[in-house]
Protein backbone atom coordinates (compact mmCIF):
# COMPACT_ATOMS: atom_id res chain seq x y z
CA UNK A 1 0.00 0.00 0.00
CA UNK A 2 1.22 3.53 -0.47
CA UNK A 3 0.39 6.39 1.71
CA UNK A 4 -1.45 9.01 0.67
CA UNK A 5 -1.47 12.44 2.98
CA UNK A 6 -4.87 14.07 3.05
CA UNK A 7 -4.96 17.22 5.63
CA UNK A 8 -7.68 17.44 8.85
CA UNK A 9 -6.88 20.79 8.98
CA UNK A 10 -9.95 22.92 9.19
CA UNK A 11 -8.96 25.40 6.50
CA UNK A 12 -8.60 22.01 4.17
CA UNK A 13 -11.71 20.49 5.34
CA UNK A 14 -13.42 23.62 4.49
CA UNK A 15 -12.56 23.65 1.15
CA UNK A 16 -13.71 19.74 0.54
CA UNK A 17 -10.61 17.89 1.95
CA UNK A 18 -12.76 15.42 3.72
CA UNK A 19 -14.65 14.00 0.45
CA UNK A 20 -11.20 13.79 -0.91
CA UNK A 21 -10.00 11.61 1.34
CA UNK A 22 -13.30 9.70 1.28
CA UNK A 23 -12.37 9.05 -2.74
CA UNK A 24 -8.54 8.14 -1.86
CA UNK A 25 -9.71 5.95 0.86
CA UNK A 26 -11.68 3.49 -1.67
CA UNK A 27 -8.73 2.78 -3.44
CA UNK A 28 -7.48 -0.52 -1.61
CA UNK A 29 -3.89 0.54 -2.71
CA UNK A 30 -3.93 3.57 -0.50
CA UNK A 31 -3.08 4.05 3.04
CA UNK A 32 -4.58 7.22 4.13
CA UNK A 33 -2.71 9.37 6.66
CA UNK A 34 -4.69 12.72 7.85
CA UNK A 35 -2.37 15.12 8.28
CA UNK A 36 -2.53 18.80 9.63
CA UNK A 37 -1.87 21.27 6.98
CA UNK A 38 1.83 22.78 5.66
CA UNK A 39 0.33 26.40 5.70
CA UNK A 40 0.30 26.56 1.99
CA UNK A 41 -3.43 27.72 2.31
CA UNK A 42 -3.97 28.73 -1.59
CA UNK A 43 -3.33 24.80 -2.47
CA UNK A 44 -5.62 23.50 0.03
CA UNK A 45 -6.58 20.38 0.11
CA UNK A 46 -2.91 20.11 -0.75
CA UNK A 47 -2.15 16.05 -1.08
CA UNK A 48 1.18 14.67 -0.50
CA UNK A 49 1.92 10.80 -1.86
CA UNK A 50 5.28 9.16 0.07
CA UNK A 51 7.17 7.95 -2.96
CA UNK A 52 10.73 6.65 -3.35
CA UNK A 53 12.04 9.73 -3.89
CA UNK A 54 9.88 11.76 -1.13
CA UNK A 55 6.77 13.09 -0.89
CA UNK A 56 5.29 14.74 -4.10
CA UNK A 57 2.58 17.12 -3.50
CA UNK A 58 -0.78 17.80 -5.65
CA UNK A 59 -3.26 20.68 -5.30
CA UNK A 60 -5.16 22.21 -4.91
CA UNK A 61 -7.56 18.33 -5.19
CA UNK A 62 -10.95 18.33 -5.68
CA UNK A 63 -12.41 14.87 -4.99
CA UNK A 64 -13.75 15.08 -8.49
CA UNK A 65 -10.19 15.04 -9.34
CA UNK A 66 -9.18 11.80 -7.51
CA UNK A 67 -9.98 9.26 -10.69
CA UNK A 68 -7.94 11.12 -13.06
CA UNK A 69 -4.88 11.32 -10.55
CA UNK A 70 -5.10 7.79 -9.96
CA UNK A 71 -5.29 7.14 -13.19
CA UNK A 72 -2.14 9.46 -14.21
CA UNK A 73 -0.06 7.36 -11.43
CA UNK A 74 -0.63 9.85 -8.31
CA UNK A 75 0.71 6.77 -6.16
CA UNK A 76 4.04 6.51 -7.86
CA UNK A 77 4.22 10.29 -8.17
CA UNK A 78 3.08 10.56 -11.44
CA UNK A 79 2.58 13.41 -13.78
CA UNK A 80 -0.64 15.39 -14.11
CA UNK A 81 -1.60 19.42 -14.20
CA UNK A 82 -1.94 19.62 -10.57
CA UNK A 83 1.26 17.87 -9.82
CA UNK A 84 3.48 20.59 -7.23
CA UNK A 85 6.69 18.41 -7.35
CA UNK A 86 8.23 17.57 -4.39
CA UNK A 87 6.88 19.24 -1.43
CA UNK A 88 9.78 19.78 0.67
CA UNK A 89 11.45 21.48 -2.49
CA UNK A 90 8.62 23.50 -3.04
CA UNK A 91 10.09 27.00 -2.78
CA UNK A 92 7.58 28.31 -0.11
CA UNK A 93 8.33 26.18 1.87
CA UNK A 94 11.90 25.70 1.50
CA UNK A 95 12.52 29.56 2.52
CA UNK A 96 11.05 28.67 6.11
CA UNK A 97 12.89 27.76 9.00
CA UNK A 98 10.47 25.33 10.26
CA UNK A 99 11.16 25.02 13.76
CA UNK A 100 7.82 25.34 15.87
CA UNK A 101 5.96 23.92 12.80
CA UNK A 102 8.31 21.48 11.90
CA UNK A 103 5.70 18.44 12.25
CA UNK A 104 2.84 20.47 11.33
CA UNK A 105 1.79 18.74 7.65
CA UNK A 106 4.19 16.00 8.35
CA UNK A 107 2.74 13.60 10.50
CA UNK A 108 -0.63 12.50 11.64
CA UNK A 109 -1.04 14.89 14.60
CA UNK A 110 -2.58 12.45 16.84
CA UNK A 111 0.50 9.39 16.37
CA UNK A 112 2.31 10.03 19.14
CA UNK A 113 4.71 7.74 18.04
CA UNK A 114 5.19 9.51 14.94
CA UNK A 115 5.84 12.76 17.27
CA UNK A 116 8.75 11.14 19.14
CA UNK A 117 10.32 9.84 16.06
CA UNK A 118 10.49 13.56 14.76
CA UNK A 119 11.77 14.85 18.04
CA UNK A 120 8.84 15.02 19.83
CA UNK A 121 9.23 14.64 23.76
CA UNK A 122 13.19 15.35 23.33
CA UNK A 123 12.69 18.74 24.83
CA UNK A 124 10.74 17.42 27.63
CA UNK A 125 13.79 14.82 28.68
CA UNK A 126 16.04 17.47 28.39
CA UNK A 127 14.07 19.57 31.16
CA UNK A 128 13.57 16.57 32.98
CA UNK A 129 17.28 15.95 33.77
CA UNK A 130 17.81 19.84 34.80
CA UNK A 131 16.78 21.95 37.37
CA UNK A 132 13.85 24.03 37.59
CA UNK A 133 15.43 26.95 37.70
CA UNK A 134 18.20 25.89 34.85
CA UNK A 135 15.17 25.01 32.49
CA UNK A 136 13.90 28.78 33.17
CA UNK A 137 17.76 29.78 32.71
CA UNK A 138 17.39 28.21 29.41
CA UNK A 139 14.33 29.88 28.25
CA UNK A 140 15.27 33.28 29.43
CA UNK A 141 18.78 33.02 27.53
CA UNK A 142 17.07 31.89 24.11
CA UNK A 143 15.61 35.49 24.52
CA UNK A 144 11.98 34.14 23.39
CA UNK A 145 9.21 36.33 23.35
CA UNK A 146 5.43 35.97 23.95
CA UNK A 147 4.06 35.58 20.73
CA UNK A 148 0.60 36.04 21.66
CA UNK A 149 1.00 40.39 20.89
CA UNK A 150 2.65 42.02 23.91
CA UNK A 151 6.18 40.22 23.01
CA UNK A 152 7.04 40.30 26.83
CA UNK A 153 10.26 38.17 27.79
CA UNK A 154 8.76 34.83 28.39
CA UNK A 155 11.62 33.99 30.55
CA UNK A 156 10.76 37.09 32.69
CA UNK A 157 7.35 35.95 33.40
CA UNK A 158 8.35 32.42 34.22
CA UNK A 159 11.26 33.40 36.66
CA UNK A 160 8.41 35.56 38.96
CA UNK A 161 6.42 32.53 38.93
CA UNK A 162 9.53 30.41 39.73
CA UNK A 163 10.28 33.04 42.57
CA UNK A 164 6.45 33.73 43.81
CA UNK A 165 6.27 30.87 46.61
CA UNK A 166 2.49 29.15 47.00
CA UNK A 167 0.72 26.24 47.82
CA UNK A 168 -0.26 25.73 44.00
CA UNK A 169 0.58 27.21 40.61
CA UNK A 170 -0.95 26.94 37.13
CA UNK A 171 0.33 27.14 33.90
CA UNK A 172 -2.49 28.38 31.29
CA UNK A 173 -2.38 28.56 27.81
CA UNK A 174 -4.28 31.33 25.84
CA UNK A 175 -5.62 29.94 22.93
CA UNK A 176 -7.79 32.19 22.54
CA UNK A 177 -6.75 33.44 18.92
CA UNK A 178 -9.21 36.23 18.01
CA UNK A 179 -8.03 38.52 15.78
CA UNK A 180 -8.43 38.54 12.12
CA UNK A 181 -5.88 37.19 9.62
CA UNK A 182 -4.28 35.19 12.36
CA UNK A 183 -4.58 31.33 12.12
CA UNK A 184 -1.22 29.96 13.79
CA UNK A 185 -2.75 28.75 16.67
CA UNK A 186 -5.25 26.72 15.26
CA UNK A 187 -3.09 25.82 12.41
CA UNK A 188 -0.82 24.48 15.22
CA UNK A 189 -3.51 23.02 17.52
CA UNK A 190 -4.96 20.84 14.95
CA UNK A 191 -1.74 19.98 12.77
CA UNK A 192 1.15 19.08 16.36
CA UNK A 193 -0.99 18.76 19.13
CA UNK A 194 1.35 17.24 20.85
CA UNK A 195 4.24 20.26 21.16
CA UNK A 196 1.69 22.73 23.13
CA UNK A 197 0.84 19.88 25.11
CA UNK A 198 4.85 19.11 25.69
CA UNK A 199 5.43 22.68 26.27
CA UNK A 200 3.16 23.39 28.87
CA UNK A 201 4.62 20.13 30.68
CA UNK A 202 7.94 21.57 30.85
CA UNK A 203 6.85 25.34 31.57
CA UNK A 204 4.85 23.31 35.08
CA UNK A 205 8.25 21.70 35.64
CA UNK A 206 9.96 24.59 35.55
CA UNK A 207 7.90 26.69 37.99
CA UNK A 208 6.33 24.03 40.06
CA UNK A 209 3.27 24.71 38.58
CA UNK A 210 0.69 21.07 38.54
CA UNK A 211 -2.11 21.99 36.86
CA UNK A 212 -2.49 23.56 33.50
CA UNK A 213 -5.39 24.75 30.93
CA UNK A 214 -6.04 25.35 27.54
CA UNK A 215 -8.07 28.33 27.08
CA UNK A 216 -9.77 27.75 23.89
CA UNK A 217 -11.47 29.91 21.80
CA UNK A 218 -15.09 28.33 20.82
CA UNK A 219 -15.24 29.17 17.04
CA UNK A 220 -12.81 26.19 16.90
CA UNK A 221 -14.39 22.82 17.14
CA UNK A 222 -11.54 21.07 15.27
CA UNK A 223 -9.11 22.18 17.58
CA UNK A 224 -11.07 21.55 20.46
CA UNK A 225 -11.59 17.57 19.11
CA UNK A 226 -7.74 16.94 18.37
CA UNK A 227 -6.57 18.33 21.49
CA UNK A 228 -9.14 16.86 23.69
CA UNK A 229 -8.02 13.64 21.83
CA UNK A 230 -4.09 14.38 22.25
CA UNK A 231 -4.53 15.00 25.99
CA UNK A 232 -6.10 11.79 26.68
CA UNK A 233 -3.30 9.85 24.66
CA UNK A 234 -1.03 11.67 26.33
CA UNK A 235 -1.72 10.84 29.85
CA UNK A 236 -2.62 7.03 28.39
CA UNK A 237 1.12 7.42 27.61
CA UNK A 238 2.64 9.04 31.19
CA UNK A 239 3.49 12.48 29.98
CA UNK A 240 0.31 13.91 32.23
CA UNK A 241 -0.14 13.12 35.67
CA UNK A 242 0.54 12.37 38.73
CA UNK A 243 4.31 10.96 37.09
CA UNK A 244 5.04 12.96 34.26
CA UNK A 245 7.67 10.50 32.06
CA UNK A 246 8.97 8.64 35.40
CA UNK A 247 9.99 11.79 36.74
CA UNK A 248 8.18 11.77 40.13
CA UNK A 249 6.84 15.11 39.33
CA UNK A 250 3.04 15.66 38.54
CA UNK A 251 0.95 17.84 36.03
CA UNK A 252 -2.13 17.33 34.81
CA UNK A 253 -3.66 19.43 32.29
CA UNK A 254 -7.31 20.51 31.07
CA UNK A 255 -8.86 21.68 28.21
CA UNK A 256 -11.71 24.80 28.62
CA UNK A 257 -13.77 26.14 26.10
CA UNK A 258 -14.26 29.99 25.91
CA UNK A 259 -17.36 32.18 25.86
CA UNK A 260 -16.79 33.50 22.46
CA UNK A 261 -15.43 37.02 23.91
CA UNK A 262 -12.22 38.73 22.00
CA UNK A 263 -11.57 40.74 25.45
CA UNK A 264 -10.62 37.55 26.65
CA UNK A 265 -7.50 37.08 24.86
CA UNK A 266 -6.62 39.39 26.74
CA UNK A 267 -4.94 37.66 29.98
CA UNK A 268 -6.48 38.64 33.08
CA UNK A 269 -9.96 39.07 31.19
CA UNK A 270 -9.09 35.32 30.12
CA UNK A 271 -8.86 34.39 33.73
CA UNK A 272 -11.89 35.64 35.01
CA UNK A 273 -13.65 33.84 32.12
CA UNK A 274 -11.58 30.66 33.52
CA UNK A 275 -12.61 31.27 36.87
CA UNK A 276 -16.71 31.30 35.57
CA UNK A 277 -16.36 35.23 35.61
CA UNK A 278 -18.00 37.17 33.52
CA UNK A 279 -14.28 38.36 31.01
CA UNK A 280 -13.66 41.95 31.95
CA UNK A 281 -10.22 43.33 32.33
CA UNK A 282 -8.48 43.15 35.84
CA UNK A 283 -6.35 46.20 36.83
CA UNK A 284 -2.59 45.34 37.45
CA UNK A 285 -0.93 45.02 39.47
CA UNK A 286 -0.83 42.21 40.37
CA UNK A 287 0.57 40.62 37.41
CA UNK A 288 -1.11 37.28 37.29
CA UNK A 289 2.88 35.93 37.39
CA UNK A 290 2.27 36.80 40.97
CA UNK A 291 -1.73 36.38 41.46
CA UNK A 292 -3.27 35.12 38.35
CA UNK A 293 -5.68 32.32 38.07
CA UNK A 294 -7.61 31.73 41.36
CA UNK A 295 -4.61 34.46 43.41
CA UNK A 296 -1.94 31.81 42.55
CA UNK A 297 0.87 32.77 40.93
CA UNK A 298 0.08 31.54 37.06
CA UNK A 299 2.33 31.57 33.48
CA UNK A 300 0.02 32.68 31.06
CA UNK A 301 1.23 32.15 27.36
CA UNK A 302 -0.07 32.07 24.11
CA UNK A 303 0.21 28.73 22.22
CA UNK A 304 3.07 30.22 19.93
CA UNK A 305 5.23 30.99 22.91
CA UNK A 306 4.79 27.85 24.91
CA UNK A 307 4.99 25.74 21.78
CA UNK A 308 8.44 27.13 21.25
CA UNK A 309 9.74 25.94 24.78
CA UNK A 310 10.26 21.91 23.39
CA UNK A 311 12.59 23.53 20.74
CA UNK A 312 14.85 25.70 23.07
CA UNK A 313 15.21 22.78 25.40
CA UNK A 314 16.04 19.72 22.63
CA UNK A 315 18.41 22.19 20.59
CA UNK A 316 19.71 24.40 23.15
CA UNK A 317 19.07 28.36 24.30
CA UNK A 318 21.60 29.59 22.12
CA UNK A 319 21.18 27.86 19.17
CA UNK A 320 17.39 29.39 19.04
CA UNK A 321 19.30 33.22 20.03
CA UNK A 322 21.17 32.48 16.56
CA UNK A 323 18.39 33.11 15.21
CA UNK A 324 16.75 36.52 14.23
CA UNK A 325 17.85 40.46 14.60
CA UNK A 326 18.91 42.46 18.13
CA UNK A 327 16.28 41.65 20.29
CA UNK A 328 13.82 39.45 18.36
CA UNK A 329 15.19 35.91 17.90
CA UNK A 330 14.08 32.37 17.10
CA UNK A 331 11.28 32.20 14.63
CA UNK A 332 7.92 33.57 14.09
CA UNK A 333 5.02 32.35 12.80
CA UNK A 334 3.66 34.95 9.68
CA UNK A 335 0.49 34.32 8.80
CA UNK A 336 -0.30 36.20 5.45
CA UNK A 337 -4.05 37.22 4.30
CA UNK A 338 -6.26 39.66 2.68
CA UNK A 339 -6.12 40.78 -0.75
CA UNK A 340 -2.95 38.43 -1.75
CA UNK A 341 -2.36 35.67 -4.01
CA UNK A 342 -0.28 32.92 -2.29
CA UNK A 343 -2.07 33.48 1.58
CA UNK A 344 -0.81 31.08 4.37
CA UNK A 345 1.58 30.25 7.52
CA UNK A 346 5.51 31.71 6.92
CA UNK A 347 7.52 30.34 9.23
CA UNK A 348 11.03 32.49 9.41
CA UNK A 349 13.32 34.26 11.81
CA UNK A 350 12.30 37.88 12.85
CA UNK A 351 14.12 40.16 9.91
CA UNK A 352 12.15 39.20 6.85
CA UNK A 353 10.94 42.29 5.14
CA UNK A 354 7.15 43.14 4.98
CA UNK A 355 7.94 43.17 1.32
CA UNK A 356 9.57 39.95 1.19
CA UNK A 357 6.74 38.25 2.60
CA UNK A 358 3.88 39.92 0.57
CA UNK A 359 5.85 39.57 -2.77
CA UNK A 360 7.78 36.89 -2.54
CA UNK A 361 6.18 34.44 -0.28
CA UNK A 362 2.60 36.09 -1.42
CA UNK A 363 2.71 36.75 -4.38
CA UNK A 364 1.23 40.14 -4.60
CA UNK A 365 -2.16 41.28 -4.85
CA UNK A 366 -4.88 37.85 -5.52
CA UNK A 367 -6.23 41.37 -7.88
CA UNK A 368 -2.92 41.94 -9.75
CA UNK A 369 -3.52 45.54 -8.44
CA UNK A 370 -0.54 47.88 -6.35
CA UNK A 371 -0.11 46.94 -2.65
CA UNK A 372 -1.77 50.20 -1.27
CA UNK A 373 -1.25 49.09 2.41
CA UNK A 374 -0.36 46.25 4.74
CA UNK A 375 -1.64 45.72 8.33
CA UNK A 376 0.62 44.03 10.95
CA UNK A 377 -0.47 43.15 13.66
CA UNK A 378 -4.14 42.18 13.66
CA UNK A 379 -7.14 44.49 13.35
CA UNK A 380 -5.33 46.57 15.93
CA UNK A 381 -2.31 46.58 14.29
CA UNK A 382 -1.05 49.83 12.10
CA UNK A 383 -1.28 49.92 8.91
CA UNK A 384 1.87 50.34 6.25
CA UNK A 385 2.16 51.95 3.18
CA UNK A 386 3.91 50.96 0.18
CA UNK A 387 6.29 53.26 0.76
CA UNK A 388 7.01 51.15 3.59
CA UNK A 389 7.47 47.55 2.57
CA UNK A 390 11.61 47.09 3.22
CA UNK A 391 11.05 47.53 6.74
CA UNK A 392 11.78 43.91 8.78
CA UNK A 393 9.60 42.10 10.66
CA UNK A 394 10.86 42.43 13.97
CA UNK A 395 9.73 43.60 17.02
CA UNK A 396 11.75 47.15 17.42
CA UNK A 397 12.02 48.15 13.51
CA UNK A 398 8.19 47.60 14.07
CA UNK A 399 8.00 49.93 17.13
CA UNK A 400 10.06 52.71 15.37
CA UNK A 401 7.40 52.89 12.49
CA UNK A 402 4.82 53.61 15.38
CA UNK A 403 3.83 49.70 14.47
CA UNK A 404 4.12 46.41 16.46
CA UNK A 405 4.28 42.43 15.34
CA UNK A 406 1.17 41.48 17.31
CA UNK A 407 0.41 37.88 16.66
CA UNK A 408 2.49 37.79 13.47
CA UNK A 409 -1.06 38.75 11.41
CA UNK A 410 -0.04 40.40 7.96
CA UNK A 411 -3.39 41.60 6.14
CA UNK A 412 -2.57 43.07 1.96
CA UNK A 413 -4.42 45.38 0.77
CA UNK A 414 -4.63 46.81 -2.50
CA UNK A 415 -5.03 50.31 -4.07
CA UNK A 416 -8.85 50.44 -3.94
CA UNK A 417 -8.74 49.95 -0.25
CA UNK A 418 -10.69 53.32 1.46
CA UNK A 419 -8.60 53.67 4.39
CA UNK A 420 -11.40 56.11 6.39
CA UNK A 421 -13.53 53.15 6.12
CA UNK A 422 -10.32 51.12 7.50
CA UNK A 423 -9.77 53.44 10.45
CA UNK A 424 -13.45 53.32 11.36
CA UNK A 425 -14.07 49.69 11.12
CA UNK A 426 -10.96 49.67 13.69
CA UNK A 427 -13.30 52.22 16.64
CA UNK A 428 -16.20 50.21 15.61
CA UNK A 429 -14.36 46.75 16.67
CA UNK A 430 -13.17 48.00 19.67
CA UNK A 431 -16.59 49.47 20.57
CA UNK A 432 -18.13 46.26 20.11
CA UNK A 433 -16.05 44.46 21.80
CA UNK A 434 -15.35 46.13 24.55
CA UNK A 435 -15.63 44.90 28.20
CA UNK A 436 -17.39 47.88 29.39
CA UNK A 437 -14.75 48.49 32.55
CA UNK A 438 -13.08 51.04 31.63
CA UNK A 439 -14.30 54.53 30.23
CA UNK A 440 -11.54 55.13 27.46
CA UNK A 441 -12.57 52.31 25.49
CA UNK A 442 -16.07 51.80 26.32
CA UNK A 443 -16.73 55.49 25.21
CA UNK A 444 -13.45 56.03 23.70
CA UNK A 445 -14.33 54.17 20.65
CA UNK A 446 -17.79 55.16 20.14
CA UNK A 447 -17.03 58.56 19.99
CA UNK A 448 -14.02 57.85 17.79
CA UNK A 449 -16.48 55.99 14.94
CA UNK A 450 -18.53 59.35 15.28
CA UNK A 451 -15.65 61.37 14.56
CA UNK A 452 -14.67 59.59 11.68
CA UNK A 453 -17.96 59.87 10.34
CA UNK A 454 -18.04 64.18 10.78
CA UNK A 455 -14.47 63.96 9.37
CA UNK A 456 -15.07 62.78 6.13
CA UNK A 457 -18.14 65.21 5.40
CA UNK A 458 -16.56 67.78 7.55
CA UNK A 459 -15.97 71.40 5.43
CA UNK A 460 -12.59 71.83 8.33
CA UNK A 461 -11.48 68.26 8.27
CA UNK A 462 -7.87 69.23 10.07
CA UNK A 463 -10.32 70.42 13.14
CA UNK A 464 -12.20 67.11 13.37
CA UNK A 465 -8.44 65.81 12.96
CA UNK A 466 -7.29 67.25 15.47
CA UNK A 467 -9.85 66.04 17.94
CA UNK A 468 -9.60 62.23 16.76
CA UNK A 469 -5.93 62.32 17.42
CA UNK A 470 -6.74 63.88 20.76
CA UNK A 471 -9.05 61.01 21.44
CA UNK A 472 -6.70 58.25 20.26
CA UNK A 473 -4.28 59.77 22.70
CA UNK A 474 -6.70 59.56 25.51
CA UNK A 475 -7.73 55.94 24.39
CA UNK A 476 -3.84 54.85 24.41
CA UNK A 477 -3.13 56.57 27.77
CA UNK A 478 -5.87 55.94 29.61
CA UNK A 479 -7.25 52.50 28.76
CA UNK A 480 -7.40 49.70 31.02
CA UNK A 481 -5.82 47.19 28.62
CA UNK A 482 -4.75 46.46 24.92
CA UNK A 483 -8.07 46.55 23.45
CA UNK A 484 -8.44 50.25 24.38
CA UNK A 485 -4.88 51.16 24.23
CA UNK A 486 -4.39 49.65 20.90
CA UNK A 487 -7.03 51.02 18.75
CA UNK A 488 -5.12 53.77 18.13
CA UNK A 489 -2.24 52.38 16.28
CA UNK A 490 -4.86 51.53 13.11
CA UNK A 491 -6.46 55.19 13.42
CA UNK A 492 -3.42 57.53 13.79
CA UNK A 493 -1.30 55.19 10.93
CA UNK A 494 -4.30 55.67 8.65
CA UNK A 495 -4.56 59.39 9.26
CA UNK A 496 -0.47 60.00 9.13
CA UNK A 497 -0.12 57.31 6.03
CA UNK A 498 -3.41 58.24 4.10
CA UNK A 499 -4.49 61.99 4.65
CA UNK A 500 -6.31 61.98 1.24
CA UNK A 501 -9.07 59.61 2.28
CA UNK A 502 -9.79 61.74 5.09
CA UNK A 503 -10.28 64.65 3.00
CA UNK A 504 -6.98 66.42 4.63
Amino acid sequence: MTRVYVPRDAAARSVGADAVARALAADPRVQLVRNGSRGLLWLEPMIEVETAAGRVAYGPVAAADVPALLAAGLLDGGDHPLRLGLTEALPYLARQTRLTFARCGVIDPLDLDAYRAHGGMRGLAAAIALAPAEVVAQVTRSGLRGRGGAAFPAGVKWQTVLDTPAPQKYVVCNADEGDSGTFSDRMLMEGDPFVLIEGMIIAGLAVGATRGFIYLRSEYPDAARTLGEAIARAAAAGYLGDDVAGSGRAFHLELRIGAGSYVCGEETALLESLEGKRGVVRPRPPVPAVAGLLGAPTIVNNVGTLASVPVILDRGADAYAALGVGRSRGTIAFQLGGNVARGGLVEAPPGLTVRELVHDFGGGTASGRPVRAVQVGGPLGAYLPASALDVALDYEALAARGALLGHGGVVVFDDTVDMAKMARFALEFCAIESCGKCTPCRIGARRGVELVDQLVKSKRPADEAAVLRELCDTMTHASLCALGGMTAYPVESALRHFPEDFGL
